[in-house]
């Protein structure tokens, strides 16, 4: 049995095949996802798995050069858009550099998290609860 955090075996395999710069999305339980998106499904219930934990857990074994928030998540959701900021600092000091963070449009954001190579769906049910991480490299 894995004894990482990420359990999932979808999420996990999707983490490891990353490559520099490539993108996953972790989404609200409304975020629209296209057909030709690969689709992982944590929802169960209201708020189960919430953004904030999936987040952390998914982040424990991505390495992050940089976060795509829409900038709509600043006025409509700063509870959430300052835990995400919270840990992203957290997260740049653990890997020893900073996670650059930008900001773009909501329709911009469902445009660009078609390029991602996988969607993860959370039971979040607070808006604009999502973020494209892009992936590093550990050296």
């Amino acid at each position: 049995m894995k004894k990482s955090a990420l359990l999932n075996a979808d999420l996990s395999y999707a983490v490891a095949q990353l490559g520099h710069t490539d993108q996953l999305v972790i989404a609200d339980a409304g975020l629209p996802i296209p057909d030709s998106a690969w689709r992982i499904d944590l929802a169960l219930t209201h708020g189960v798995p919430d953004f904030i934990t999936t987040l952390g857990v998914i982040t424990q074994e991505m390495q992050v050069e940089r976060a795509l928030l829409a900038v709509e998540m600043v006025e409509q959701n700063p509870v959430i858009h300052q835990q995400l900021l919270s840990h992203l600092e957290q997260l740049g000091e653990r890997q020893g550099k900073a996670v650059v963070v930008d900001y773009i449009h909501h329709e911009a954001f469902k445009a660009q998290s078609a390029q991602s190579r996988a969607i993860v769906r959370t039971g979040e049910c607070s808006p604009y609860a999502n973020v494209i991480l892009c992936a590093g490299v550990t050296f």
